[in-house]
């Protein structure tokens, strides 16, 4: 007889549960299965994504979901075929009332899942492209062709009166979709609303993607030295990133000097010189989880000026820290936080993503997003289970120079675990003179 596990369409209330198991500190296992210890229960973890989706899907006016973003695919049916397919809107995945999913995919890497990925159908995977970002012209007549099919499955399973939640699509494929009958509302709301609360399987691959940048901020910290430039921070961390078994370096920002201020979001071939204050943000996946982990490091020596930004920075990060519990709204966090003003700039989108919070998993941005901008007017519910990031940044008295520092928390039934372990209490000075 089929195990439960290979059966994808007979979840039980059980498979909601998230099995926390809070202790004395969150566990970082090592990446290999053994006999020993109970580590990442993957079978486990697929059938929460999944049924949490259904109850999403269950709790809004949809019956059903049609998924062309690669984080939703996963989510639902665990397939995932490389990093080169993030931007090319090449795949999508069904999800109709109780019927297990379907997957259209790449070629032959539907043969692949029929072969190895037995939690599915193995009719249920399916080749097919729709228009690859327009590179297939619409007036092929694919997108029609798979819309008539999602038509037909949708009615089949009995949902053909019922909405269809779409993540995102190409703008043809949304006219193939209403050509066919289809009422398309917003999906990829349905999506986050089902990926905000995460199990003890999530947690753990959060906390090992979190352990992996602990190690590359080591490194980072004794390579500082003038005479190495940004982009050589850049390629030895996702040297080592992608040696410790991460599967996406999605970026490295590395900042410094007179580039600090104001933030540019990016790296150059800046060489580092004595007394620069540079950051870092380590953006990267293990198993698709992701880390969003800034650190903020001098080379040599430091101001009063820069020591003082850093202090003011590491400050506000705690006042935030220490706002997160079950129960506490996004608004109450995001006013421990400096106004756009009082740091220079003159509203708060211009000062969007500086003192911010964000949500992690298979995505680097989902819920809670906790913002000045829109936490004050529009808050949410901070929730046991949920995981993400807090950054603060702060420009230095000198005019080009900053400082910028996140946190990645897990929310516990009390309140919530740091998670990102690399020293941030005081300003880190590399390679001391």
């Amino acid at each position: 007889m089929m195990s439960r596990a290979l059966m994808p369409n007979l979840l039980t209330p059980q498979d909601l549960e998230p099995n926390w198991e809070w202790r004395e500190r969150l566990p970082a296992w090592g990446h290999t299965s053994v006999d020993f210890e109970r580590r990442i229960d993957h079978d486990r973890l697929r059938r929460y994504r999944l049924a949490r989706t259904r109850q999403a899907l269950q709790a809004s006016e949809a019956g059903t979901l049609l998924l062309f973003d690669v984080n939703n695919i996963r989510y639902v049916s665990a397939t995932k075929i490389g990093e080169w397919e993030r931007d090319k809107m090449c795949r999508f995945c069904l999800l109709t009332g109780d019927d297990s999913p379907y997957v259209w995919d790449f070629g032959s890497a539907a043969v692949h899942h029929q072969r190895y990925s037995d939690w599915l159908e193995p009719d249920h995977c399916l080749a097919g492209v729709v228009g690859m970002r327009g590179t297939i012209p619409p007036e092929f007549g694919l997108m029609k062709k798979y819309a008539k099919e999602i038509a037909r499955l949708i009615k089949e399973a009995g949902m053909a009166d019922m909405p269809v939640g779409v993540d995102y699509a190409e703008t043809a494929m949304f006219h193939a979709l209403q050509e066919e009958g289809i009422k398309v509302v917003d999906g990829q709301q349905i999506m986050l609303s089902a990926r905000e609360i995460k199990n003890w399987d999530e947690i753990q691959l959060l906390t090992q993607a979190a352990s992996m940048v602990d190690g590359v901020y080591h490194m980072i910290y004794e390579e500082l030295k003038p005479g190495v430039r940004e982009n050589d921070i850049v390629a030895l961390s996702n040297k080592l990133l992608y040696e410790m078994g991460s599967d996406d370096v999605e970026a490295i920002n590395a900042i410094s000097g007179e580039r600090c201020n104001p933030h540019p979001h990016n790296f150059t071939d800046r060489l580092f010189r004595p007394g620069d204050q540079a950051f870092f943000d380590i953006l990267q996946s293990y198993q698709g989880y992701r880390t969003c982990y800034y650190r903020t490091f001098n080379i040599g020596r430091a101001t009063p000026s820069q020591t003082d930004a850093y202090i003011r920075a590491r400050e506000w990060i705690d006042a935030s820290i220490a706002m997160i519990r079950p129960g506490v709204t996004t608004d109450k966090v995001a006013e421990v936080w400096p106004t756009a003003e009082s740091l220079g700039f003159p509203n708060e989108d211009a000062a969007f993503g500086l003192q911010f919070g964000h949500g992690l998993g298979l995505a680097l941005h989902e819920r809670p997003i906790i913002s000045r901008a829109v936490s004050l007017d529009h808050p949410m519910e901070i929730q046991t289970g949920m995981v993400f990031a807090l950054e603060t940044y702060c420009p230095a008295s000198d005019g080009y120079s900053a400082a910028r520092i996140e946190e990645e928390v897990v929310v516990t039934e009390t309140g919530c675990e740091v998670i990102s372990l690399f020293p941030a209490e005081e300003l880190p000075i590399a390679n001391r003179y």
